[in-house]
This record gives structure tokens, sequence and C-alpha cells, in this order.
């Protein structure tokens, strides 16, 4: 009889001693853990692997942790995530319930560590709740963001690319909250990409095009001078 397949696990921890107790101790536990020290591998790791559940520090080089899985979760990885942290301001705590599921501050008790983390994984059977937004419908203009696929005014239907899809969702999920630039240059194009402002406009101009009855008098993405975007539906 073949053996159960191990849960994949992805540790991202920069700090030496830790990672290795959590390594030892995950694998006592039947994981198969793969690690890594910063965000941006972090980010490569989770676009070109599968993982079960992640454990995930916040203070990072290269890019928060925060950052990591909220640019995941824009280009539709659910995989669940744990941050653990020693930011456990309520601010913190709120951003990382937003983007993962469970927040752990630092110091912690292991067996607590180990028993959220199973929990985790065990949710990922048949009634596992951990979605990101599959479509999204406002007007007469729907958004597949499963096939890239958008249906705007007039009937008019388009496949997007990934970036645009990326800062579509981001919007869409921030629906009447402005989103700066930064914000959106940072989790759509990456830590090692600096389009100009005039690219991120551009992406705004083509959304008005496609959902906008009147593009030049726009009631959904808006621009708002010196600071970012907003949509509202």
């Amino acid at each position: 009889m073949e053996a159960a397949a191990k849960p994949r696990l992805l540790l991202v921890e920069d700090e030496d001693a830790l990672r290795s107790t959590l390594r030892l101790n995950f694998e006592l536990e039947g994981y198969d853990v793969t690690t890594v020290v910063n965000g941006p591998d972090a980010l490569e790791r989770l676009r070109g692997a599968h993982y079960d559940v992640v454990v995930m520090d916040v203070m990072l080089p290269g890019m928060d942790g925060f950052t990591v899985v909220e640019t995941i979760r824009l280009e539709g990885n659910a995989t669940p995530v744990l941050f653990l942290t020693a930011r456990i301001a309520p601010p913190d705590r709120i951003r990382g319930l937003k983007a993962g599921e469970d927040h752990l501050g630092k110091p912690f008790e292991l067996e607590e560590l180990l028993l959220r983390v199973a929990k985790l994984v065990q949710r990922q059977g048949p009634k596992a709740t951990n979605t990101v937004l599959e479509a999204y419908s406002f007007g007469v203009n729907h958004i597949d963001f499963q096939s890239y696929e958008v249906q705007g005014r007039d009937g008019l239907l388009k496949t997007l690319s990934q970036r645009e899809m990326m800062l579509l969702r981001l919007l869409v999920e921030r629906e009447g909250e402005v989103v700066s630039r930064e914000e959106i240059l940072q989790k759509v194009w990456g830590y090692n990409v600096f389009p100009t402002t005039r690219t991120v406009d551009n992406f705004i101009v083509g959304f008005r095009k496609y959902f906008e009855p009147d593009p030049r008098e726009p009631r959904h993405f808006h621009s708002i001078r010196g600071v970012g975007y907003k949509f509202t539906a």
C-alpha cells in the first residue's frame, strides 16, 4: 500500500536558530519542509510550487511577509498562511488576518504553533473555506478572475493580462478605498520591476474603455491626483 504524501510546508524565517528549530519540529510532525529566508525568494517559491501551508515571518529582508501574501492573493493563490511575528499591535493583527488565515505572536509556545498549522492543513479538505475572489459583477460588467476574461459595456469581451487582472482584483477587493501608486507598484509589479506611473495610468484608461458608460466621465475607476486610484461599484 502506497504511503500518503507528506503535507508540504513552506517556512519563511530569516532568524537562523529559530528556522532550524522549527524545521526540525515540523519534520518530526511529518511535514515535507522547504525553507527560505527572505520575501522575494518566498514569492518565487509560492509562484513555482504547490504547498499545503505556509508559516511566514513578517519582518523579512527584501519584502515583508504581509506584502508577499497579499501579492499571491492578487494572483489567485489561496494557500493557507500562518503569520509568525513580533508585530502584534491591532493594525498588524488585522492586516495579517485579512491576508492570511492565522496570526501568532512571538514569543510563542511550540505546541500551539504545531496545532494551529495542523488545523490549517486539515481545513484544506472538501469543506475548505479558504478561497479568493473568483468572479465579480458590477452594473452590466462581469469579471472572471479564473479565466482572465471580462465582459464590459455593450457586451464587449476581452481577455486581460495577468498584471491587468492583478490590478483589477486589488482595486475591486478594496472597493471604496484609495489605493496608493506605491502599493500598486509593489504588489502588482513586484520588487524588481519599476514601471512608470504612466504604465499604471494606461491600465486605468483601459479599464475605463472596457467598463465605463462614458470613459471621459468615469463612475467606477477614479484617479486621485497625487495619491493613487479608487474603484467604486
